[in-house]
């Protein structure tokens, strides 16, 4: 499907251009967050509706994630390609599909299929809305305006948890009917809503002006930089990514490289995005409800304390948004990896003391609180920095010849983690709670020391200066004092 022709491209340049395509861009992080989490309060109602076991749950929940992989895995080289606004506006088609598909699912095979498209939809929006807007956004703000897509994803899983208990609320469960369906089928049916206003914006973006360039039409990109940076500034930039694609090209313009068939950078991207998800991060927001439940809450405030969570997801983004371009994405992913490791270890401490009575997991009201706090804290610590920071880093961190495909195998790497962690949590809790968020502490460890050895930081640097880096771990020429107002 063509686009709509974008009317107010040219030499036009607002300051707060930019600002507002990096909003309309990060909607895909709504859908990324409000379809990965839907079906937190759907669960037990999907389990007891279609009779499934631990394992047959954890596939249900986990199916999109699969979706998820392979979406991600094919939009990098579909949007170096075709471009990143047209894949955009199919993934939104993607999503929409899924979500009356799902909504109306006869059985667990049929419910399994239709997330399976929803999760190819969002895969492929992760990956594309971060690159954008690492392409159009100036580098000394390039990290606040790439923190807006987890912001939109934090948002994304509140509306998500909120639906899902306003629904449950109204009719008086999630199994119970209202308005002729069962509350957890309209959980996923109001998922058309958010994917009808994102393809509406996909269609509307101007182009990547970086795409563009690769692509030939010079001429074009000159127009949508004009409305990007001001008017002196635009052969500049030209200058600048032409410059990078070259070098990109004879240096860079390939992901093969020495260590096991791939770049290094390329495999820091890959192994970040697992550590990203095998901390557990997605326990809390896919199964918060039910885990609430199997340690002695009641359904209602289960519901309650994975709303309130979700809020506090939300408010936390604030933080690595304000501090991204201060202190470094490196500083932030040290901070946040030992935050979360000290956060799990004591939920695990405290799950630990949970005691068995008339066949129902109890926690006594200190360990109790003990384990919201440390939860919730757990949340911050990830939230403020882990799931903002990565994406930005690695948004900005690929040559721009690769860009798209490159992103596209690191967050391959994100969607099949989540989906292992997804699939395996309701077997492992159900073995011990305490032994499944120990693990999750080891990998929290792991995690800190990696990000202080391999992580390099991309503060301050145009995406053309980031790639020119040596591979050794040198400085390019530029790294210590680069400024400017250019987009990347």
């Amino acid at each position: 499907m063509d686009r709509i022709e974008e009317p107010i491209l040219g030499d036009d340049y607002r300051p707060g251009r930019v600002r507002m395509l990096a909003v309309s861009a990060a909607v895909a992080g709504f859908l990324f967050g409000f379809d990965s989490s839907v079906i937190n309060g759907a669960v037990s109602a999907i389990s007891d509706h279609f009779g499934l076991s631990d394992g047959a749950s954890g596939l249900a929940v986990a199916s999109a994630l699969l979706g998820c992989a392979f979406g991600a895995y094919l939009a990098g080289s579909l949007a170096d390609r075709w471009g990143r606004t047209r894949i955009m506006f199919w993934a939104a088609v993607l999503f929409l599909v899924s979500s009356v598909g799902s909504a109306f699912a006869f059985a667990l095979w049929d419910f399994v299929a239709w997330r399976l498209v929803g999760g190819m939809g969002i895969g492929t929006a992760s990956v594309i809305a971060p690159a954008y807007i690492s392409e159009i956004a100036p580098k000394d703000n390039r990290g606040r305006l790439g923190s807006l897509q987890q912001l939109a994803i934090t948002i994304g899983i509140f509306a998500a948890l909120l639906s899902d208990q306003l629904f449950a609320d109204f009719a008086g469960g999630a199994s119970e009917v209202v308005l002729g369906l069962p509350a957890w089928r309209w959980m996923f049916l109001v998922g058309v809503v958010p994917a009808l206003v994102y393809g509406f914006i996909a269609l509307t973006l101007p182009e990547s002006p970086r795409f563009l360039i690769t692509q030939g039409r010079t001429e074009e990109a000159r127009s949508v930089l004009g409305s990007l940076v001001p008017h002196a500034m635009v052969e500049v930039c030209v200058r600048e990514i032409e410059d990078g694609i070259r070098s990109a090209a004879t240096e860079k313009g390939s992901l093969r490289g020495p260590r096991f068939g791939l770049q290094p950078i390329v495999w820091v991207g890959i192994i970040l995005f697992a550590f990203q998800q095998f901390v557990g991060i997605n326990v809390i927001f896919y199964y918060s409800t039910t885990l609430w439940q199997a340690v002695g809450f009641e359904e209602s405030d289960s519901f309650l304390i994975s709303t309130l969570t979700s809020v506090l997801n939300v408010a936390v983004t604030f933080i690595a948004i304000g501090l991204v371009d201060r202190v470094g994405r490196k500083p932030l992913l040290v901070a946040g990896a030992a935050g979360m490791f000290v956060s799990l270890l004591m939920v695990a401490v405290s799950f630990s003391r949970a005691s068995v009575v008339d066949g129902t997991p109890h926690l006594p009201h200190a360990w109790g609180i003990v384990a919201l706090v440390f939860a919730n804290l757990f949340v911050v610590a990830f939230g403020s920095t882990w799931g903002p920071v990565v994406v930005v880093l690695l948004s900005e961190s690929f040559p721009n010849r690769v860009r798209g495909t490159a992103l596209g195998l690191s967050f391959a790497s994100n969607w099949t983690s989540n989906f292992v962690v997804t699939l395996t949590f309701p077997v492992l809790s159900a073995a011990s709670l305490p032994m499944t968020y120990g693990l999750y502490c080891l990998v929290a460890f792991a995690a800190t020391v990696f990000a202080v050895k391999q992580v390099r930081e991309t503060k301050g640097m145009s995406l053309e200066e980031i790639a020119s880096r040596p591979a050794d771990g040198g400085h390019a020429p530029h790294e210590r004092h680069a400024t400017g107002t250019s987009p990347g």
